[in-house]
């Protein structure tokens, strides 16, 4: 199929002063039939680190031979990508957040130097799913993302488990509840293969958002990474990428602040992970549409949790994918009017003409409820503002014990995780608790590490219905618990949080939406002005440059325009 149109690719490719550029694309096997073609570039980010991207370099392939099958013309290259998982409870994991500006950067300088007409979207994890995605607000030409698709669950003694089971079983370990063979056997069985960890953590969330956004096909985030089905989705993929260029959509055609609600309402329904209020504010930022963590508010109240998935419940994505995965969702969010059904979609129409030419809907109630029996009748997640975060914090309430939704406590308080983990680990927190760590936002990490590590420690020695932790810094996706992150304004910004004193009383109410330091305001203004100016920990380097312009986690930690 010969595509005749004013093309971005005919700045390498057409005219007599493109002879050096078409010279150079017939060094790499280019022909003159493949020139002409509408060309699309994949911005693949395989590397043999993430078990989430191993298999990449294979799904590459598919999406390849969609594109030539539509008539265009495919181009591969390659992008970063950190794996949170082995970066956890390290310095490593300040570099984990910053990375997805740098992929939006590296997709960027890649797509305007070598003028594409069209773009797809190759990854599956963390930071590397929103990194690609701002990269495609940012250049707005017709773009599709693909995941890799979710890890298989594994087992353990006949139970199905995750990579979050392991980082709770070494809290076990440590309290003496489990043998060293016991935590190998988590250890060695939890990650069967290739794929994003099997639970609704960050990267499946962002996978499975993608498709509430219109960015993806149906069943993008929960197809099984080792299904044929998700080489069928590649080749779609590839086909539609074609597609959007004919057709002339771009990203922000789909990306308006309609799609945004509808995958936050998405997310609520989901339970997903917590770093969502980061990345959806930060995509939308680079796509000009505003929306901040106190937007999120209004959706807990309205959209209820309809999915119980690890780390909250007892399913993984590929339950969700059996059950009508994303689909099925949507479909019963419209069928309530929850959600705007005329968004348009990288399908080519809009999402209610999506779902209506899938068939979508529930095929397992008992894993993806009804909105008339749902798990909770709010969202998986909750806004808390108050004294101690005056732009809001946020927490997966889907994941907390009922008996601690209403709290009230002394403070514990660490300048950094590690403190945190090793007083932990030494069982030197005691009932009732609140741990803050505090120096651990987008400039005071810098980089806003991850907690999962102290976390994972805190329901592995059995403290999670009896203690509850508050950080600047945020959380995995994996993270269960009375687990409270985002405090806007960090530590670093003299935000409330850093004049918080060992014994001060914390008060937590999830279900009113509250977090509060129980002082006086005039104490609290007194604190806050008697604060020395920050240090930055780190002063050469990346993380030195991220720190001096990144903005504060409530906006999605952006870099200014």
């Amino acid at each position: 199929m010969k595509v005749q149109m004013k093309k971005r690719s005919s700045l390498m490719t057409q005219g007599p002063e493109r002879a050096p550029h078409r010279s150079l694309l017939r060094a790499d096997g280019f022909d003159d039939w493949e020139l002409e073609r509408p060309i699309i570039g994949i911005a693949n980010s395989f590397n043999e680190i993430i078990p989430g991207h191993m298999h990449l370099d294979k799904l590459v392939q598919a999406v390849k031979a969609g594109v030539y099958a539509a008539g265009g013309t495919p181009m591969v290259f390659n992008t970063i990508g950190v794996c949170d998982g082995i970066a956890m409870n390290h310095e490593g994991m300040k570099y984990s957040l910053c990375s997805r500006e740098h992929i939006a950067d590296s997709l960027e300088i890649m797509a305007m130097a070598h003028p594409f007409d069209g773009l797809v979207l190759l990854a599956s994890c963390d930071k590397i799913i929103p990194g690609m995605l701002i990269g495609a607000a940012r250049l707005n030409i017709p773009s599709i993302f693909l995941s890799g698709g979710p890890m298989i669950a594994g087992k353990v003694l006949g139970n199905d488990t995750g990579l979050d089971k392991v980082f709770e079983a070494v809290g076990s370990h440590a309290a003496g509840k489990i043998t060293t063979s016991k935590l190998l056997e988590y250890e060695c069985n939890a990650c069967p293969g290739p794929g994003s960890c099997s639970g609704m953590f960050t990267a499946n969330t962002m996978s499975n958002l993608s498709e509430a956004l219109g960015m993806s096909l149906p069943f993008n985030g929960s197809i099984p990474a080792v299904y044929s089905r998700r080489t069928h989705l590649a080749k779609q993929t590839g086909f539609k990428a074609v597609e959007l260029v004919t057709k002339k959509i771009n990203p922000r055609d789909i990306m308006t602040k309609e799609a945004f609600y509808n995958a936050i309402a998405m997310d609520m329904a989901l339970g997903g992970s917590t770093n969502t209020t980061l990345h959806l504010p930060a995509i939308a930022y680079y796509a000009d549409v505003d929306i901040t963590l106190k937007d999120f508010s209004e959706f807990t109240e309205k959209i209820p949790h309809l999915t119980s998935l690890a780390p909250a419940g007892p399913h993984h994505i590929e339950d969700l994918y059996h059950a009508g995965g994303v689909p099925a969702i949507l479909s019963e969010l419209i069928r309530g009017n929850r959600i705007n059904g005329k968004q348009m979609t990288v399908y080519g129409k809009t999402m209610e003409e999506m779902l209506d030419d899938i068939g979508a809907g529930i095929k397992n109630a008992s894993v993806i409820r009804s909105l008339d029996t749902p798990v909770h009748e709010t969202g998986g997640l909750a806004v808390l503002t108050g004294n101690l975060a005056p732009d809001g914090a946020i927490v997966k309430q889907a994941a907390v014990a009922e008996n601690m939704m209403k709290h009230e406590g002394p403070a514990k308080v660490f300048d950094s995780e590690e403190e945190a983990v090793k007083a932990i680990m030494e069982r030197k927190i005691e009932k009732g608790i609140v741990i803050v760590i505090r120096y651990e936002g987008p400039k005071g990490g810098p980089g806003m590490r991850e907690m999962l590590s102290a976390t994972s420690a805190v329901v592995g020695t059995g403290m999670d219905k009896k203690v509850a932790l508050i950080t600047d810094g945020r959380f995995s996706g994996a993270t269960r618990g009375a687990a409270i992150g985002h405090i806007s304004p960090e530590a670093a910004a003299k935000g409330p949080i850093a004049i918080v004193k060992d014994g001060d009383m914390i008060e937590i109410d999830i279900p009113a939406k509250k977090i509060n330091l129980k002082l006086s305001d005039r104490e609290i203004q007194k604190r806050i002005d008697g604060l020395p100016d920050f240090t930055p920990k780190i002063n050469t380097g990346y993380l030195a440059r991220y720190a001096k312009i990144v903005s504060s986690a409530d906006k999605g930690a952006v870099f200014p325009k």
